[in-house]
C-alpha cells in the first residue's frame, strides 16, 4: 500500500452488508477496473462482517495486488491473513493493535474529527490516517471537515492521509486536491450506473489528472 509519488491511489471500501455470492463478482469487476491500493472490509458502524464473508473476500483482494484491510478486528485479520487493520475505536485500541499486530502488517487510524485527535494518533505513527467515515459518503460531495483536515495534515505530516470522497465520482478530484496519498470511495463505485469496474476506471483517471495538475 505504498503512496504514489505523482497521484493519489484508490482506497476502496466494501458495502456495510455483503452476501458473498452476490458481491464477489462485483468486487472482482471493481478490482479489474484499474489500480486499487487497498480494500477496507467494513461492516455497519459498531458491527462486523462475518468471518465466512471475510474469508471469501481477502484472497480476491490480495490476488488483485491490493491490500486487504479489516475494520477493527485484529483477531479476525490475523486468522484470515489480511494485510492489515483499520482502527476507529480510539487511541488505546490503536496502541494495542500496533503492539500486537503490526509485524509486517498495516495499521491505520480513523474516526479523526479534529486536529487534536489526528495529532494524538499521529504520535503513535500508524501507517495511515483516515479523514471522514468509511460509510459516511451520504452526500455527493466529500464532507468539508474531512477535506480541511486532510489538506492540513498532508501539508505538514509524512504519515499518508486517506480522504473520504462523496457518493459522486465527481468528488474524487475534490478529495484528491487535499494532497492526500489515497482517496477512499464507497457508493461512488458500488452505486455507479455503469458498474463498479467502470467506476474504478473513471476514478483512477480523475486521480491521474490530479497528479498531473499537481506536478
Amino acid at each position: 500500500m505504498d503512496d504514489a509519488a505523482d497521484a493519489p491511489r484508490l482506497f476502496l471500501i466494501t458495502p456495510p452488508r455483503v452476501e458473498a455470492d452476490r458481491f464477489v463478482p462485483r468486487l472482482e469487476e471493481a478490482l479489474g477496473g484499474g489500480d486499487v491500493a487497498a480494500v477496507l472490509i467494513a461492516g455497519d458502524r459498531g458491527g462486523a462482517i462475518s468471518q465466512a464473508v471475510v474469508e471469501r473476500l481477502v484472497p480476491i483482494v490480495q490476488a488483485a495486488g491490493a491490500a486487504a484491510l479489516i475494520a477493527e478486528d485484529t483477531r479476525l485479520a490475523g486468522h484470515v491473513k489480511a494485510d492489515g487493520v483499520h482502527i476507529e475505536s480510539g487511541v488505546d485500541d490503536l496502541r494495542m493493535a500496533m503492539k500486537s499486530f503490526r509485524t509486517q502488517r498495516i495499521v491505520g487510524a480513523g474516526n479523526l474529527s479534529s486536529r487534536h485527535a489526528a495529532m494524538e494518533v499521529g504520535e503513535l505513527e500508524p501507517d495511515y490516517v483516515f479523514f471522514g467515515r468509511p460509510h459516511g459518503d451520504t452526500h455527493d460531495a466529500p464532507h468539508p471537515k474531512a477535506l480541511q483536515l486532510a489538506e492540513w495534515w498532508s501539508e505538514l505530516m509524512e504519515i499518508p492521509a486517506v480522504t473520504m470522497a462523496g457518493r459522486s465520482l465527481d468528488s474524487v478530484a475534490e478529495a484528491a486536491a487535499t494532497g492526500a496519498a489515497f482517496v477512499a470511495v464507497h457508493d461512488a463505485v458500488w452505486q455507479h450506473a455503469g458498474g463498479p469496474g467502470e467506476a474504478v476506471a473513471l476514478a483512477e483517471a480523475a486521480l491521474s489528472r490530479s497528479g498531473r495538475q499537481a506536478a
